[in-house]
């Protein structure tokens, strides 16, 4: 083999090898820059196939898809100066790529350690500008919406990043203060429950007395139409007997003497003061005379 077929096939493969390194593709889930001796002099390159020049370009990809930045635990202060930890999550992708590279010099790490940086200054004021209430319940909606916006405008400046969105996954209270926030609640509960038990016996009393004045209601008018219907069936009996008695005088009159004899004379202790002649012993008189 001579030197000049050594020189072309060495020729050919420097060739070959500048020429595949003047091309590089970029997908949809990447992002990527063009630098020139370090300096980018291309941002936001666009997926597809693209031109460089060997040695002298240099082409960074980074990953375009949303990441996932999940910060440690932090403590933090609420309006009450009552500690709170708080255990969050974001979720960011890259925006401007060139301010990306300068900010983390294309290391995800990094910029994932500077983003959980804002985030918990981003929840450290917008925390310590609320009641204990309003970061567990109340306004945690509103807080992670502000917190968001807010934290977008710096992220996005500083680090060339969108904050898609902050989540928070759990609020704990630290473990000294837990027993005695336990024992608030309780003792707030009891004299809850105190009120409720008292406003139930207070119903109860109310219900009772309804009732009872509805029972004694009940029970006059039911004396009341019982006395009527008695004393109607009384009248009604008496014009009976009247109407039966009335038929025969005489021996209306022979019944009630009867009557009378068998009341008077059924107890034998019993003293009677009347005159012999008295029309009471009409029928015993005739009695005697007819026998």
């Amino acid at each position: 083999m001579s030197i000049r077929t050594i020189v072309i096939g060495f020729i050919l493969v420097v060739l070959g090898l500048l020429g595949a390194n003047s091309f590089f593709i970029v997908t949809e889930m990447e992002r990527a820059v063009l630098l020139e001796f370090g300096k980018v002099v291309r941002n936001n390159i666009p997926p597809g196939l693209h031109l460089k020049l060997p040695i002298i370009n240099e082409v960074r990809k980074f990953d375009g898809r949303v990441l996932t930045s999940d910060a440690p635990p932090e403590r933090f202060l609420t309006l009450e100066k009552k500690a709170v930890i708080v255990d969050s999550f974001a979720k960011f992708r890259i925006d401007e790529v060139e301010i990306y590279y300068t900010a983390t010099s294309g290391d995800e790490r990094r910029a994932e350690d500077l983003l959980k940086q804002r985030i918990n200054n981003g929840l450290r004021n917008e925390i310590s500008n609320r009641t204990l209430h309003e970061v567990v319940s109340g306004e945690r909606d509103e807080l992670m919406h502000a917190l968001t916006e807010n934290l977008n405008q710096v992220a996005n400046a500083q680090l060339g990043v969108v904050v898609v969105d902050v989540r928070v996954k759990k609020i704990d209270l630290p473990p000294e203060v837990s027993q005695s926030v336990y024992n608030r609640m309780n003792t707030e509960r009891d004299i809850e429950a105190r009120e409720h038990r008292a406003k139930g016996q207070e119903l109860a009393v109310g219900i009772r007395a309804d009732a009872d004045k509805q029972r004694e209601v009940i029970l006059a008018e039911a004396y009341s139409k019982a006395e009527e219907i008695r004393g109607e069936g009384d009248a009604a009996a008496a014009a009976i007997y009247a109407a039966a008695f009335n038929k025969d005088k005489e021996f209306y009159e022979f019944s009630r003497s009867m009557s009378a004899y068998q009341r008077v004379f059924s107890n034998k202790n019993d003293v009677l003061l009347i005159q012999p002649d008295s029309d009471f012993f009409k029928y015993i008189k005739s009695s005697k005379t007819g026998n």
